[in-house]
């Protein structure tokens, strides 16, 4: 029997999912898929400051988890710097956090991770 999926807690969606070279698109060159979850470790770990207990805790696993998780992020990163690919954010087993448990994680005094999914919210409408 397989072990149950645990889902790694974010507190809202990546407002940008795409990045790449400016000015190149070739068709056939690879795309590199960057999970939500290891956007969420990036944030929390490079921008936010966070150690990887923090981080991990935030996130709702364990520390050698988000190891990982971190690890795979940042050898995607290097790929697309290296060799001009492009990236896409997408997917990961995660999910999004419950409002209640949301005092978002951000150290930074700029818009909380709230405000900016209440923002993109009211642009769908």
């Amino acid at each position: 029997m397989p072990r149950p999926v645990k889902w790694r807690k974010v507190c809202c969606m990546p407002e940008y999912n795409r990045f790449g070279p400016k000015g190149i698109r070739n068709m056939d060159s690879e795309i590199i898929e960057m999970t939500v979850d290891e956007y969420e470790t990036i944030r929390l770990m490079d921008q936010e400051k966070m150690t990887q207990e923090e981080c991990a805790n935030v996130m709702g696993v364990a520390r050698t988890t988000v190891q990982s998780i971190y690890v795979s992020a940042r050898n995607k990163i290097a790929q697309m710097l290296v060799f001009g690919l492009d990236m896409h954010i997408q997917g990961g087993e995660i999910r999004l956090s419950e409002d209640a448990e949301r005092k978002c994680s951000c150290r930074s005094d700029s818009e909380d991770c709230r405000g900016r999914r209440k923002r993109m919210q009211r642009e769908k409408e």
